[in-house]
């Protein structure tokens, strides 16, 4: 089998963060989103993954490379406009040939990973399989009815529901699909759609298979769901310690301590990860934080937040909660009077303060 990954839309709903990077390069539990669904394709047994890249191509390639760090070949496929899910897999088709393969939304964090299904669809007879999650709102998803345990329907974003199987951005296909996405039309929207594909599918009367996981999952597309997957992610880490924490330090709980970080008369309260060559110095880190490599927070206090590579917190008074902080940011306590809050903040910021 071979694996093709999505990587190419534009992340409006992570701005201002995407303005700068792609989406799919936020770390989550300090690992980027993307390495994760590699790690996941990869530790499924496919080595020949196929990544299609848009406006960030650039960004993508050079943070992936040739995908020899996975022990794989990896091959970037342009699409030159974000045309839908249908089309990725369209344009992809030189590269796939007449091989099964498993696409993965490159945006999305999987508990478990995909090794047995890739192992079950390899020796299955079906045409297709979509992974299933159930959902409490399916409105804002791909939702699937199921017949006689096999998917009869699929509906984009119904405004009414019958079902709440949500699609979570797994598929894996045989051949079939590219007949069906060469025949298809835009949707409204002016995208092929994959759910109009899969459909396709279903009414020349091939196998599309269910699997409905039951793990947890998150489609990383905004700021909450970002802080969500993050919080998924570090609950599930074991401790270890590998940089430097003095006697002053304390470390509770769940805490991974990078190589060539070091910790100084600090407390760090898991679940939380402090990466390489980053420096928390009498500072408090709380439950559910990643800090990534060399940033600092100094006098300062963090909990459930991401905070991205490069970046200063200095001084700072008040706790820190809830928040994304993006690449080579500095927040820091100006000691100059008139006492004010002095911002630099770019498009689509969000900052909450509170008085002191």
């Amino acid at each position: 089998m071979k694996a093709l990954i999505l990587s190419g839309g534009r992340g409006t709903r992570l701005r201002p963060i995407t303005y700068t990077s792609a989406k799919q390069l936020v770390p989550v539990g300090n690992r980027p989103v993307l390495f994760r669904v590699l790690d996941a394709v990869v530790d499924a047994g496919i080595t020949e993954i196929g990544i299609v890249v848009g406006d960030t191509a650039a960004e993508v390639q050079a943070a992936v490379g040739d995908g020899s760090r996975w022990n794989a070949r990896v091959t970037y496929i342009k699409q030159d406009a974000p045309l839908g899910l249908a089309h990725a897999v369209k344009i992809a088709q030189p590269f796939i040939g007449s091989e099964r393969f498993v696409m993965f939304l490159g945006d999305n964090v999987i508990q478990g990973g995909i090794r047995p299904l890739v192992e079950q669809f390899e020796k299955a007879s079906w045409n297709a399989q979509v992974v299933l999650k159930r959902v409490p709102d399916p409105r804002q998803f791909g939702v699937a009815e199921l017949e006689d345990g096999r998917v009869a329907r699929l509906v984009e974003k119904p405004a009414e529901p019958r079902s709440d199987l949500a699609l979570v951005g797994i598929y894996m296909f045989d051949e079939h699909i590219f007949e069906a996405v060469n025949n298809i039309r835009p949707s409204w929207r002016g995208e092929l759609e994959i759910t109009d594909a899969i459909q396709y599918l279903i009414d020349k009367g091939l196998i599309v298979h269910p699997h409905i996981h039951e793990g947890w999952w998150i489609d990383t597309g905004k700021m909450e769901d970002l802080l969500d997957a993050n919080r998924l992610v570090l609950d599930e880490l074991e401790p270890a310690c590998h940089g430097f924490v003095d006697s002053d330090s304390q470390l509770i709980g769940k805490v991974v301590i990078e190589e060539g970080a070091q910790v100084i008369n600090s407390v760090i309260r898991g679940p939380a990860i402090v990466g390489e060559h980053t420096k928390v110095i009498n500072s408090y880190i709380g439950p559910f934080t990643s800090v990534y490599h060399h940033c600092e927070i100094r006098g300062s206090e963090i909990e459930h937040s991401i905070v991205m590579e490069y970046s200063r917190i200095c001084d700072v008074d008040q706790r820190i909660e809830d928040s994304v902080i993006g690449r080579n940011v500095e927040i820091t306590r100006s000691p100059l009077k008139p006492k004010a809050y002095k911002l630099t903040l770019g498009d689509n910021s969000k900052v909450g303060l509170i008085g002191g």
